[in-house]
């Protein structure tokens, strides 16, 4: 098993800590909803005491702007459900901050770290995984990573960094694949494996929650195909993390600094 960077103490509260607001994309999907809920009573269940809200970028209520408003003057870490550096991350969330003259940090996203591929380790295993124990297995084995795609060349770095985080963990070549706005596809990236005669694929969902795109990777994809992260314990474990990396690192002020 991989080591994992320890962690704050989750029943360490300080009073007069931030708040921690969970910044969700949204979606139309009732499961993401039912997901990111979910998250939000593990945290709380987790740090005990710390103040938790929600806000969406779009799509769900309460969008982030409501959240930061009725906050007013009290002290927020942004901590965003978002797997890697993007427009999202870089420019939406600051930028809503700025608007609110909110007294806000944003955390980094929660990819790459070891946590994530933890949890898609599990996820695999859940879905039928088995690590290939002898060399002739491991040629011809190989997990694609199936990410939602940006076109910022940052999220495909962050992705490529857990692909490779999970080549180590599953002891397989990993490959990065896209539902949108990157390449290779799915499709693409099972014809390249195909070509160099691998036989035996399977799927690792790294979606936060089911969706369209989850589902489209999923049902191209020849052999298994696990499940997203979706609310796994250790997803809101490394959410209190990326909190408490953010609230250590400088002192808060108004709007703007996304921690890297």
């Amino acid at each position: 098993m991989t080591a994992l960077l320890p962690l704050h103490d989750e029943s360490d509260h300080r009073p007069g800590s931030p708040a921690l607001v969970l910044v969700a994309h949204g979606s139309r999907d009732p499961r993401t909803l039912a997901t990111v809920h979910t998250l939000l009573d593990r945290i709380r269940e987790l740090r005990p005491g710390l103040r938790v809200h929600l806000g969406h970028i779009e799509l769900n209520e309460p969008l982030l702007p409501d959240t930061l408003a009725a906050l007013g003057d009290d002290e927020a870490i942004l901590v965003p459900l978002l797997l890697s550096r993007g427009y999202h991350i870089k420019q939406d969330i600051p930028e809503m901050a700025a608007t609110a003259r909110a007294r806000t940090r944003v955390a980094a996203p929660l990819g790459p770290h070891p946590l994530l591929v933890e949890t898609l380790y599990t996820r695999l295993a859940e879905a039928g995984w088995r690590t290939p124990t002898t060399e002739s297995a491991r040629r011809s084995t190989a997990v694609i990573l199936a990410a939602a795609g940006s076109r910022d060349p940052d999220a495909a770095t962050d992705t490529g960094r857990t692909a490779t985080l999970l080549a180590t963990r599953l002891r397989v070549p990993v490959l990065p694949a896209y539902a949108s706005a990157a390449s290779p596809t799915v499709p693409e990236a099972i014809r390249t494996l195909r070509s160099q005669g691998v036989r035996n694929i399977a799927l690792a969902s790294y979606f936060t929650a089911p969706g369209r795109f989850a589902r489209e990777c999923a049902e191209a994809t020849p052999g298994i195909a696990a499940a997203p992260l979706g609310a796994h314990p250790l997803m809101a474990r490394l959410l209190l993390h990326r909190y408490d990396e953010t609230e250590t690192r400088a002192p808060l002020k108004p709007a703007l600094a996304v921690a890297s």
